[in-house]
């Protein structure tokens, strides 16, 4: 093993930023006060939450009382999908969603059909775009929903979502339901788990009505996460109790958590333009270099409209697992992809819905920069990678 320690799964998760450790110290023995409880100890962390909800809600442009503190973007997803599925059941029971949603969002769906809901998979070109014509075509009288990933985080591909979203918010079916008052409404969420803090969002310009995101992508602690929703959406808990966070999700509400969620996101509005610039330099000479230095190598996703710390490959006649083992052995930490989906050892979903073969699929590799990557570190990855391909090739059964 070498010395050299280079983190380039960011994608994953990121480590904690010192700032945030500061803020949320305090959250965990001095002022650990229940939000419910009325006596000054309560009132403190209630203090604390609604004011962690504000500095949240600033970075998307949306009003506090929209959003809701989860446990997890996948608890947020899985809030959106079956909350508005079944407070809405009567209106509609079909559900629009690409192809290359997240698993939590893919699974959620298919659950739904189990239940009885029709959910249409919308197909993405080679980049990973999801066509806005097709959503517009999907639509139908009885369409609740359309949920379209914000930016994939595979393969980085930032959707065209505020045109998505203008889609959704102008529908106007042919007909009527009177039993229900009028036409159903054809709700807009985006994940933007992968987006969130790394690349600007409104929620109002972009006509979304929900919003899902998560604390550990962007430095801070793990299982905190949030749902947007848009003030007079008709949505159903999962989670039923003391009627918690307006009541869409019961449970003792992770101060701790939430308070460090809000300092990242304050760090991330001030930090965002400059870290995206310096982000996107560093991940463009990673992209030229590789693709200069490599034979038979191709880019996942769009070369420009991506996240700007995404990087993902495939390689021919290369296993990708393989290829993650060797990078380890040299200290360069790196995946194949969706950290939720690497234990299966199955072909990327992402990777098969742009086109790829179940066989390039597994030769792909997911390269994600951050907040503490330096210009040697990608230096260094250029070194080493082209020697780890050529060695993995020269044993290759794949390889004719």
């Amino acid at each position: 093993m070498t010395e050299n320690k280079i983190y380039l799964d960011y994608a994953a998760t990121t480590p904690v930023d010192p700032r945030v450790t500061k803020a949320m110290l305090p959250y965990f023995s001095k002022k650990f006060g229940n939000t419910m409880s009325l006596h000054s100890f309560g009132q403190e962390a209630k203090q604390a939450l609604e004011e962690s909800r504000e500095m949240v809600a600033d970075l998307m442009g949306a009003k506090p009382n929209g959003i809701i503190f989860t446990s997890s973007a996948t608890e947020s997803n899985n809030l959106v999908l079956k909350g508005i599925a079944f407070a809405n059941k009567a209106k509609g029971r079909h559900i629009i969603i690409s192809s290359i949603e997240h698993p939590c969002i893919m699974e959620s769906a298919k659950w739904l059909e189990t239940q009885g809901f029709e959910i249409t998979r919308l197909k993405v070109d080679k980049y990973g775009f999801v066509n806005p014509d097709d959503v517009k075509k999907a639509i139908k009288k009885e369409t609740i929903l359309v949920s379209i990933i914000h930016a994939s985080n595979e393969i980085g591909t930032i959707q065209p979502i505020e045109e998505i979203g203008k889609i959704c918010k102008d529908y106007n079916p042919p007909t009527t339901l009177p039993a229900e008052g009028g036409a159903p409404r054809v709700y807009f969420h985006t994940d933007a788990t992968q987006s969130f803090g790394k690349i600007p969002i409104d929620v109002n310009k972009m006509n979304i009505d929900l919003l899902s995101a998560s604390s550990h992508k962007m430095y801070g602690p793990k299982g905190v996460g949030c749902l947007f929703v848009r003030e007079g959406t008709k949505i159903e808990p999962i989670l039923h109790g003391g009627g918690h966070e307006g009541g869409l999700r019961s449970s003792t509400v992770n101060v701790p958590g939430i308070v460090g969620f809000a300092e990242a996101c304050k760090i991330c509005k001030m930090e965002m333009k400059k870290e995206a610039q310096r982000l996107t330099k560093l991940r463009d000479k990673l992209i030229k270099g590789i693709l200069k230095k490599i034979e038979d190598v191709h880019l996942n996703g769009n070369p420009k409209k991506r996240l700007p710390n995404n990087a993902n490959f495939w390689f021919s006649f290369v296993e990708g697992e393989s290829l993650v083992i060797q990078l380890d052995l040299l200290g360069i930490a790196a995946s194949t992809g969706s950290a939720c989906a690497t234990v299966k050892l199955e072909p990327s979903h992402v990777l098969l819905a742009i086109g790829l073969k179940p066989q390039e699929a597994h030769g792909s590799l997911r390269l994600t920069l951050g907040r503490w990557t330096k210009e040697k570190d990608i230096d260094y990855v250029l070194k080493v990678l082209p020697g780890i391909i050529k060695k993995l090739r020269e044993i290759s059964p794949l390889k004719k």
